[in-house]
């Protein structure tokens, strides 16, 4: 990259309902958001009740020890309101889990 371009933020994502998303969450710092089979579980449990609660359409899903990759369709609850609920939740839980404090996913 020259010193003359700029770089600039990502834009807003457009959350309509029925507007399909490739989300991705990261480990703050890159760390793990998984570090066994029971972390797993907790995640893709949790992921699927509120996909049912919130009428997401879940297609597709990777689930690596330090970010997971999302396919969904929104609904009329909207992106952020499931993402807020699916991470808080499983963030909590883990941390828990694993006597920690603080932050587990980027941004």
């Amino acid at each position: 990259m020259s010193s003359d371009e700029v770089i600039m933020p990502r834009t807003a994502r457009l959350d309509a309902p029925g507007t399909l998303h490739h989300v991705i969450v990261r480990g703050i710092e890159r760390r793990h958001i998984i570090d066994d089979n029971e972390d797993r579980k907790a995640f893709v449990e949790r992921m699927g009740h509120l996909a049912v609660d919130t009428k997401t359409v879940i297609y597709a899903w990777a689930l690596l020890n330090n970010h997971a990759h999302i396919l969904l369709r929104s609904s009329e609850y909207g992106l952020s309101h499931f993402m807020r609920r699916f991470l808080t939740g499983y963030a909590i839980t883990y941390n828990r889990r694993h006597l920690r404090h603080g932050h587990l996913f980027q941004n």
